[in-house]
């Protein structure tokens, strides 16, 4: 009986991690898109701004795409460690 009910609240525990990770996965899945097309959609307008001398838009198509999505890759990781650590099923390190 009791091994039921451990049964039902592991199921409990992975729906909520689950839910948790979901709604990670959904959040950087928008902004990788924000930095991946919606930026270089507005690329003319970004051209009236410049950085060092360079058009915005050049830049974020050169570089600060490349730089926002090695920091999304970085912020998904720790993150998504903390959450598997809030619900104990973290890997080891």
């Amino acid at each position: 009986m009791s091994q039921q009910a451990s049964s039902h609240q592991t199921s409990a525990n992975d729906e909520a991690h689950w839910q948790k990770t979901t709604k990670l996965m959904w959040t950087h899945l928008g902004i990788w898109f924000f930095f991946g097309y919606v930026v270089h959609m507005f690329a003319p307008v970004l051209n009236k701004i410049t950085i060092i001398g360079f058009p915005l838009g050049f830049y974020m198509a050169a570089q600060g795409s490349l730089i926002a999505f090695v920091v999304q890759l970085f912020m998904f990781a720790k993150q998504q460690d903390r959450i598997d650590r809030e619900f104990g099923v973290a890997e080891d390190d």
